[in-house]
């Protein structure tokens, strides 16, 4: 919240407002996992990590529901728009509470599945699974009528939390950790949901869509959901084999590098949440979205690169300030993962483009390659370092195929 008054008084734009708040929340879940790191040791912390990479599967999954609340909030006008989110809503409660349901149902088997030490982590966790589709959805509202300031809010709300209850119940009392980090996470979905506007969570309207504009909605909603699955094949399939095929100490490690590694695609985050409503607004209004896209990717860039070159030359100093020295084992493979989430990062923004455009190619390319990605290393994990180079490997051809793509599309335009 802090953040959010001090520059307030700079006048910055909404935009530059949100992408400050981005990275100080993205700092306080880095933050957040960092000191967990160092606390609980490779072992607890490969239980951690499951926890944590759930929570982003459960993003990914939320998405869906965010990114189309957000483009139909910017097509879509009054009665239309109130009828569109109070059926949204509807369908983010049913969704939520039936995955939520499933988790706590098979929650014996995930943990036979992950080796974790405990069942109660993830029935906790499917407790709060409701609440995260909710909040998703209202995130999405401010996401697509630009309310930045709002849409901070609830990221800020939702760090602050889980970073503060964690560290308060893991200091103070002798409980599990992974019991303590899942009551964590549920309590900060609650928190997430401020500010939430009450006037929009209704499940009955008098107005109903016309046919054109539910099938349009259906359609973008289907095609967002693949997409989203291959977020989550391609961002977090990693880690979750990696404990199935290693001990907790190998798991525990990778987690490590794993959450060093990702620091350009969170960062990348950002420009997609400004990307979708940008798109959106400029095709509504007949204009070019190209030089949009080709900002975004520039950004990103040389963010990829900036990463990628600190991580080759100062291993061992990032590992060690972030994690530890009981976590060196890693550094050889830092900048290689670095790489990796790197171009992953730039081919994203690509497929968000088009997405925006309801253009639904690079889309599909990205589910293919998050295939083969996962395909690669279930077929060759002899060591952690194999299993980093199979991820470049999927990497590099998914951002080729999307630039390949990108340049028959654009000639196809020209002439």
């Amino acid at each position: 919240m802090q953040v959010i008054s001090i520059i307030k008084n700079k006048q910055l734009s909404p935009e530059q407002l949100f992408m400050l708040s981005v990275l100080a929340v993205n700092g306080g879940n880095y933050l957040y996992n960092l000191i967990l790191g160092r606390v609980l040791g490779p072992e607890q912390f490969a239980d951690a990590a499951v926890l944590i990479t759930f929570l982003l599967v459960l993003s990914f999954v939320a998405m869906t529901f965010q990114l189309v609340t957000a483009k139909f909030s910017v097509v879509f006008e009054k009665n239309i728009f109130n009828t569109f989110i109070s059926r949204i809503y509807k369908n983010a409660t049913i969704v939520g509470v039936g995955l939520g349901v499933l988790i706590i149902v098979f929650s014996n088997q995930l943990q036979q599945v992950f080796h974790t030490s405990s069942t109660t982590m993830f029935v906790i966790f499917g407790i709060g699974v409701p609440l995260y589709f909710l909040m998703s959805v209202n995130r999405g509202i401010y996401q697509g009528q630009k309310s930045f300031k709002k849409l901070s809010v609830t990221y800020q709300a939702e760090m602050l939390s889980r970073l503060g209850i964690t560290l308060v119940l893991l200091f103070l009392f002798t409980v599990q950790s992974s019991v303590v980090i899942a009551i964590g996470i549920l309590i900060s979905f609650g928190f997430g949901l401020v500010p939430f506007e009450l006037k929009n969570l209704r499940f009955k309207t008098s107005v109903s869509l016309e046919r054109e504009q539910s099938k349009q909605v259906r359609n973008f909603f289907i095609i967002t959901a693949f997409y989203e699955l291959t977020q989550i094949i391609i961002n977090n399939s990693d880690i979750l084999l990696v404990k199935h095929y290693f001990e907790s100490y190998e798991a525990g490690l990778y987690a490590s590098l794993a959450l060093i590694g990702r620091i350009v695609y969170f960062i990348a985050w950002m420009f997609v949440m400004l990307l979708l409503p940008t798109v959106v607004q400029l095709k509504k209004e007949g204009k070019a979205t190209a030089p949009v896209l080709f900002k975004y990717v520039g950004y990103i860039v040389v963010i990829a690169l900036t990463i990628i070159l600190a991580c080759a030359l100062f291993p061992e100093t990032a590992i060690t300030l972030l994690f530890g020295e009981q976590y060196l084992a890693m550094a050889p493979l830092l900048w290689k993962y670095a790489l990796a989430t790197g171009v992953f990062a730039i081919s994203n923004i690509f497929a968000y483009y088009y997405l925006s455009l309801d253009r639904y190619v690079p889309v599909i390319l990205s589910g293919l390659f998050g295939l083969l990605q996962m395909g690669l290393v279930i077929f060759f994990h002899e060591s952690l370092e194999q299993v980093v180079h199979m991820q470049i490997v999927a990497m590099f051809m998914l951002l080729l195929f999307q630039m390949i793509y990108f340049s028959f599309d654009s000639k196809s335009k020209s002439s």
